[in-house]
C-alpha cells in the first residue's frame, strides 16, 4: 500500500537524528494509513532530551531512523529547527496525539492498548478516556514495572487483544528499545511511545496551565510538579548548546 501522506513529508536533519514536518491533521491522517495498511509502523515523538540522547547512543540513533514517522513533540525541537531556518509548522505531542485517537476511536474503531506507567495508571488513564470519550475502545493496559522474563506474557496479552495501536509509556529510550525489538512479533499496525502521556491522561501528572505552554515553560511546570525530573530537565542546556554550536 502506498502512503500518499506519509511519503511526501518532509523531513528535517537536527543534530544526528530528522524530524518530520507534520502537522497534528497530517499525523492523524497518516496513522489512519498505517492502521489501515494493517502492518507493523514504529512512530517517534521527539524531543529535545531524545536528541541529546541520540548524540551519543548509536541505537537509539538507528532506531530513530529507521522508524516511519517522527513527531516534533516539544517546544525546543520547533525552536532548533527555527533556528537552522527550517522551521515547523506545529508541535505535535505524544499527550495530545494519544488524547485526539482516543477521541477517534469510537467513530474511526480504533482498537488502543495502553502499556507502561506505574501499577494502576495505565488502567486509570484508560477509564477517564472511556468516560470523557464514549464508546473509546481501549482493549487492555498493562503496567510498565516488569522484567524481560516477563516480556513473552505481555506480548501475548497484547497481541490477544488485537489492537490498531499500542502506547507504550516506558520512558526514553527504554520505550523506543523495546518497541523496536519486539514490533515484529506484535504485529500491531502503530507502535508509539509516548512516554510521560499515561501519568497526564490519568489525571496523577496535572499539565502546565495554558499561558506557560504558551511561553514554552511545560520544562519548569514539569520539574516544579516533580523535582525527580531534574535528570531529563538537564538535558535542555545541552541541547540549546549543540544547537548553538552548529551556527
Amino acid at each position: 500500500m502506498t502512503n500518499a501522506y506519509s511519503t511526501q513529508l518532509k523531513t528535517i536533519p537536527l543534530l544526528k537524528v530528522r524530524v518530520h514536518d507534520v502537522d497534528m491533521r497530517e499525523a492523524l491522517a497518516i496513522f489512519d494509513e498505517f492502521i489501515q495498511s494493517r502492518t507493523p509502523h514504529h512512530i517517534i515523538t521527539l524531543d529535545a532530551s531524545m536528541c541529546v540522547m541520540a548524540e551519543k547512543d548509536s541505537k537509539l540513533r538507528k532506531i530513530i531512523e529507521k522508524s516511519d514517522l517522527i513527531t516534533p513533540d516539544s517546544v525546543g525541537v520547533l525552536w532548533a529547527c527555527k533556528r537552522m531556518g527550517k522551521s515547523l509548522r506545529e508541535r505535535v505531542s505524544g499527550v495530545e496525539l494519544v488524547e485526539m485517537l482516543c477521541s477517534l476511536s469510537h467513530e474511526k474503531q480504533y482498537r488502543l492498548f495502553f502499556f507502561g506507567s506505574a501499577p494502576g495508571v495505565a488502567e486509570q488513564a484508560a477509564e477517564k478516556m472511556r468516560l470523557k470519550y464514549p464508546g473509546c475502545m481501549i482493549v487492555g493496559t498493562h503496567n510498565g514495572f516488569f522484567t524481560e522474563k516477563d516480556s513473552n506474557a505481555i506480548i501475548t496479552q497484547i497481541q490477544n487483544a488485537k489492537p490498531d495501536i499500542l502506547c507504550v509509556a516506558l520512558g526514553i529510550p527504554k520505550q523506543e528499545m523495546w518497541i523496536s525489538e519486539h514490533i515484529q512479533e506484535l504485529g500491531v499496525p502503530i507502535c508509539i511511545g509516548v512516554g510521560g502521556t499515561l501519568d497526564v491522561l490519568s489525571g496523577n501528572v496535572r499539565r502546565a496551565p495554558m499561558w506557560m505552554r504558551k511561553l514554552s515553560l511545560e520544562w519548569l511546570h514539569r520539574l516544579i510538579s516533580n523535582p525527580k525530573k531534574i535528570g531529563k530537565v538537564m538535558t535542555l542546556p545541552k541541547f540549546v548548546m549543540l544547537i548553538l554550536r552548529k551556527g
